[in-house]
């Protein structure tokens, strides 16, 4: 295939060539071949992205995600590349639950990673030695599943990894430090309330000390303050962002309701902008969705009861597209944030770039085109989103190592098996 005249995100005209799974040429003019040809005059064409983080569900609880369900919803979003979590039942904590995750993920339609988990019934000798993409995400309190473990197993667990030159991806959250006081309440802001902005903090501050301590590499997951994205930078670490702590702030939590309820929950407004201007400055390495979706009936519970956790695997390109579009974000910038960064931060070489030699992981965009985005026209199984009328900018077509896997004109996805990225 030939792409002719596309706009690259650095707002470069260039031809690409497409040869079996890989870029074969990036240059003007490309002299056609025998090939079917794409005009690609006036549209964005950009790497696929790579969502280093997301909870596709199974095995366990299909019926919230299956890696069928999510990596079509990751498809028609413009993510060519997942990274799912272990916090599934059973926990991905032992080889025999490396491999079952992989038998299923085998039903993805893009490409994927499969982290580790650790808990106190962990088998690290087992888990390194499978094609493993990461370590983690390691809760240092609880979330979903209920894997928090305690500061002597997480110093053991960067101990096992750094011995492997293995990446560790920390969920930080200081539980001793949540305000038991918020407890008494019932509105929707009690769980922001309840976990503290500061048990944030001072969760990055040692997990950034201990990997020192042992010269271990660690990335912080969802960080939701500017005060644990300055901390991790400071110390030489990376931090992802997601999309929800990006744009949604407790303000916005009378609407969402328990909806909004996630690990770490939202802040205040102050800290959400402060936020922003991190990752527009380059502070922040990268957007990880933390997609973890629940059914709308499972939300629908007290603010003690819901499960915490949103969708967000099929929005997060199309949002900072559009927040592209205003100008406070380049495309550069979107493109280095969902796709070069990661794939850097995590040693994917042939990925994240629209370079020769490199997987044919490509997204073409229509930058006018834009969309209000709604729950029941998006492809995971949960039905709905976060970001119920926002605007956002989705691809025309989703392309993963040569094969365009989704097509918006007629809202189709080619058979396609992802292949884990570390085998």
């Amino acid at each position: 295939m030939l792409i002719r005249n596309a706009t690259l995100a650095d707002g470069r005209t260039r031809d690409v060539r497409v040869r079996g799974e890989t870029i074969d040429a990036v240059d003007e003019d490309l002299d056609p071949a025998d090939e079917d040809t794409v005009d690609a005059a006036d549209r964005l064409l950009l790497p696929g992205a790579i969502d280093a983080h997301v909870h596709f569900r199974q095995p366990g609880y299909g019926h919230k995600e299956s890696w069928a369900s999510g990596s079509r919803s990751a498809a028609a979003g413009g993510v060519t590349t997942v990274v799912d979590q272990p916090n599934t039942d059973p926990p991905t904590v032992d080889g025999a639950a490396f491999d079952q995750k992989a038998e299923l993920a085998g039903e993805s339609l893009v490409d994927f990673g499969i982290n580790g988990g650790v808990t106190g019934e962990w088998e690290p000798a087992e888990l390194l030695d499978r094609p493993l993409f990461a370590l983690g995400e390691v809760f240092l309190a609880d979330s979903t599943g209920d894997m928090g473990i305690d500061a002597d197993l997480f110093e053991d667990a960067l101990v096992a990894a750094a011995q492997r030159d293995v990446t560790v991806t920390v969920h930080a959250e200081d539980a001793s430090l949540f305000n038991r006081a918020a407890r008494d309440r019932d509105d929707a802001d009690a769980w922001s309330a309840f976990r503290t902005a500061r048990a944030e903090a001072a969760a990055v501050e040692r997990a950034c000390e201990v990997a020192a301590e042992h010269d271990a590499r660690i990335h912080i997951a969802h960080t939701s303050t500017p005060e644990g994205i300055d901390t991790a930078s400071d110390a030489g670490m990376t931090t992802e962002v997601t999309p929800h702590h990006l744009l949604l702030s407790r303000s916005d939590l009378d609407e969402l309701g328990t909806h909004g309820r996630m690990n770490p929950p939202l802040r205040s407004e102050k800290r959400r902008r402060e936020v922003y201007d991190r990752v527009v400055d380059g502070t922040v390495d990268m957007i990880a969705t933390d997609h973890a979706p629940h059914t709308r009936e499972e939300k629908d519970a007290s603010i003690w009861d819901a499960p915490s956790g949103v969708p967000g695997v099929e929005t997060m390109l199309p949002l900072l597209l559009a927040e592209a579009r205003t100008g406070d974000l380049t495309y550069e910038r979107v493109r280095d944030l969902v796709a070069a960064n990661p794939a850097d931060v995590f040693d994917l070489p042939e990925k994240g770039r629209i370079a020769e030699g490199n997987d044919a992981d490509l997204v073409l965009v229509d930058t006018d085109d834009v969309r209000e985005i709604t729950g029941d026209g998006l492809h995971s199984n949960c039905g709905w989103t976060p970001f119920e009328g926002f605007e956002g900018v989705f691809p025309k077509w989703t392309m993963v190592r040569g094969t365009v896997v989704y097509d918006r004109s007629d809202d189709e996805f080619t058979d396609q098996q992802g292949e884990n990225v570390r085998a």
